[in-house]
């Protein structure tokens, strides 16, 4: 479970567009850490702010060829994908392992990767309450996906953070109704600090939402997205 005490707020520098230079090489070893998430290791990762409207040439040339954030490098080595860097840092660095269990582990990679086109459905599709997955009924022993705090949480919470104020303002349906759990959520999740310091601001997402989520998903999409909502 996550704690809100002794967290010290990090100030990030400018962020860095194509006219800057690139950062200069840290201790020999973690010379760019582009993190979109708070880890909670502030004196080992180095975040530096990427300005993702005009972002420098020098970061896909020499950082990270794909060309997407979050980004790290440690080890002389570079990796991206978020969901990737989380389970990469749970595993290397210093810390309580957030990794879950098998059978909570299971119950997460039933829902893998369903976030990243949950927008588009419910743009084209959302009919109601029913729709809505009730993932967090699933464990008893707390407020968290997987019962007690996991990565699971922290995988998904930029989503949810990001579908409840684009729902609310377009749909006029507020998730939180009616729904025990995922209010209780919520409030745990609004009580700690890293949480709160990732977060943007409500109408810059939903405008972001707007302009990136208006297509209708593929019919198989949409079968897939109403199978998953519906489960018990």
């Amino acid at each position: 479970m996550p704690t809100s005490t002794s967290v010290q707020e990090e100030v990030l520098p400018p962020a860095l567009d194509s006219t800057s230079h690139p950062p200069p090489v840290f201790d020999g070893t973690t010379r760019y850490s582009y993190m979109l998430y708070q880890t909670g290791l502030y004196e080992t990762i180095k975040l530096v702010p990427i300005d993702l409207k005009n972002r420098p040439d020098w970061y896909k040339e020499k950082v990270y060829p794909p060309n997407k954030v979050p980004a790290l490098e440690h080890n002389n080595e570079v990796k991206g994908e978020s969901l990737d860097l989380i389970k990469y840092i749970d595993a290397n660095f210093e810390g309580p392992s957030l990794y879950p269990d098998v059978p909570a582990l299971e119950h997460n990679n039933e829902v893998k990767g369903e976030s990243l086109d949950l927008i588009k459905y419910i743009d084209a599709n959302f009919e109601g309450p029913s729709l809505y997955p009730d993932a967090l009924s699933k464990f008893d022993d707390g407020p968290f996906f997987l019962g007690q705090f996991s990565l699971v949480d922290i995988a998904y919470a930029p989503f949810i953070e990001r579908f409840q104020p684009y729902l609310l303002e377009v749909k006029k349906y507020d998730i939180k109704v009616g729904r025990p759990k995922l209010a209780a959520w919520f409030e745990e999740m609004n009580k700690n600090d890293d949480f709160n310091q990732t977060r943007r601001d409500p109408k810059e997402l939903v405008e972001s939402y707007k302009k990136h989520f208006h297509k209708k998903p593929r019919t198989d999409q949409a079968i897939k997205f109403q199978t998953f909502f519906n489960k018990p």
